[in-house]
């Protein structure tokens, strides 16, 4: 879980009136991101384009980092042909 400091939350109605102020804060680096809360929940997150596609490329190289290691394991486990696998569960492959 993310933990945000309390200048970082701001209201959803805050927003509203003053997204201005927030998107140049944003833009200028004085801050990092700004949590948007709704009935006192989180809901939302804004960052800048620099930080989101930092996270979107970290994301895909994580998924990509999966998918190679699935990729390898089924590449090292054993294959069974579909006469083999016939054959264990008692199928005649003739009468199908």
């Amino acid at each position: 879980m993310v933990s945000y400091t309390r200048d970082e939350i701001i209201s959803v109605s805050d927003v509203a009136r003053g997204f201005s102020r927030v998107l140049k804060e944003i833009m200028n680096h004085t801050k990092e991101r700004f949590a948007i809360s709704k009935n006192n929940k989180l809901e939302a997150v804004v960052l800048s384009i620099d930080e989101y596609e930092r996270l979107k490329e970290a994301y895909d190289l994580m998924e990509h980092i999966e998918i190679y290691k699935t990729v390898k394991e089924r590449k090292e486990s054993k294959i069974i042909s579909l006469e083999e696998s016939a054959l264990k569960y008692g199928i005649n492959l003739d009468e199908l």
